[in-house]
């Protein structure tokens, strides 16, 4: 799709060693867009990463931009301080929020850009309102909460949705990102729906060279937004 888009790549470090996050950071900061830092907190999704006071660690110590993606209850109080905490981008879920105007308002104010994430099940009409007031929608392809799970082709409607809806709205300058099971064979069909960033995590930190993996995807997302 010949779009004049390009693909950003963001790691995930949720398959990454926690143990070793520094050194884990570093195999990919030179060459990816942002670092992904998912949090969760055992309530929005079944399973729980980082507390707020960890995170700020991470953010404080990486040695690339972070964007956070709260998979959490009450955004409304706690995504502005993340924004606070230092994050590039700050990605709340549609599903959590109490105000959603209030949450972008409040994420901007605060220093950060705005990403918005929804779950599979929420369609794209719910949100299309919101799209001139963000700069990232996340379209989640596997239900949030854990990582290396398959890839849902079947958003890949709800993906060349919003592509649609942000290029008759001059708005390709906003990110259209994917989320869950990007791989080597996944990522061109992505790609292809319109999707110009994306989350990987199980792909480049289980490959035997994170750097080169980042790079590959690059590639092959790229060969994609690049067809006539």
């Amino acid at each position: 799709m010949s779009s004049g888009l390009s693909a950003h790549i963001n790691p995930s470090i949720l398959n990454a060693d926690f143990n070793n996050l520094e050194n884990e950071i570093k195999k990919i900061a030179a060459v990816s867009d942002l670092l992904h830092l998912d949090i969760m907190d055992n309530k929005f999704v079944p399973n729980q990463t980082f507390t707020f006071e960890r995170a700020s660690e991470i953010i404080a110590s990486s040695s690339i931009g972070v964007d956070a993606h709260l998979m959490i209850e009450n955004p409304d109080e706690l995504a502005p301080k993340y924004a606070q905490a230092g994050c590039i981008s700050v990605t709340f879920h549609f599903e959590a929020a109490t105000s959603v105007p209030d949450v972008i308002a409040n994420i901007r104010s605060n220093g950060a850009k705005v990403g918005m994430a929804i779950k599979p099940k929420t369609s794209f009409a719910e949100i299309e309102k919101y799209l001139n007031q963000i700069d990232m929608l996340l379209i989640m392809t596997v239900e949030p909460g854990f990582g290396g799970q398959s890839f849902m082709a079947d958003q890949m409607d709800k993906v060349s949705a919003a592509r649609q809806a942000l290029t008759k709205k001059g708005l390709n300058q906003t990110l259209l990102q994917v989320d869950g099971g990007i791989s080597e064979e996944t990522i061109a069909v992505a790609a292809k729906a319109g999707a110009d960033c994306f989350v990987a995590g199980s792909a480049v930190y289980r490959s035997d060279d994170p750097a080169q993996m980042v790079k590959r995807l690059r590639s092959l997302a790229n060969l994609e937004l690049t067809k006539d």
